[in-house]
């Protein structure tokens, strides 16, 4: 079983001479991200460049995942387009995410918390301040507005556990 809780980096990395726009996308943000961890000249005049990068392969991914999202590794999305994810949404290791998901803002104050290896369907909207737990499967088109347990599935307008 993919683990919950350490980051199966090879997942991200994008396969050589095959067209993969959603790793290209996260090796982008990534890049971005341990750039900004440094404080050096040369780290502060790449930054644009890397900038420039993401902007470019967030419009051929057709993806809104924020430069600054706290994702972590191991993250697949195999088909980003219209992926939105909010900026403090925080996604856990090895987790799936099929095109035309939406991780934000709801009803519920906060953000969306996701645990390591979640499986999110496409089209599925997770929103407000929930809480979903690890190896949990949401369903294609669910709309998730209350906390998901570990290791159930998720179904359903609003979602319910089946």
């Amino acid at each position: 079983m993919i683990s919950a809780t350490e980051a199966d980096w090879k997942r991200e990395n994008p396969i050589r001479g095959r067209y993969e726009p959603g790793k290209k996308l996260l090796e982008t943000i990534r890049h971005y991200q341990r750039l900004t961890t440094k404080n050096g000249l040369i780290s502060k005049m790449i930054r644009p460049i890397v900038v420039l990068h993401y902007r470019f392969w967030s419009a051929i991914s057709g993806a809104d995942i924020p430069l600054n999202s706290k994702i972590g590794g191991g993250l697949l999305i195999p088909h980003p387009n219209g992926i939105v994810i909010h900026p403090d949404a925080v996604i856990g290791p090895n987790c799936l995410i099929f095109q035309q998901v939406t991780i934000g803002a709801g009803s519920k104050t906060g953000y969306p918390i996701i645990e390591g290896h979640v499986d999110i369907g496409a089209g599925a909207k997770i929103l407000g301040g929930i809480h979903i737990g690890a190896h949990a499967r949401i369903g294609a088109n669910a709309v998730v507005i209350n906390d998901i347990p570990s290791n159930a599935t998720a179904v359903g307008i609003p979602a319910i556990v089946r």
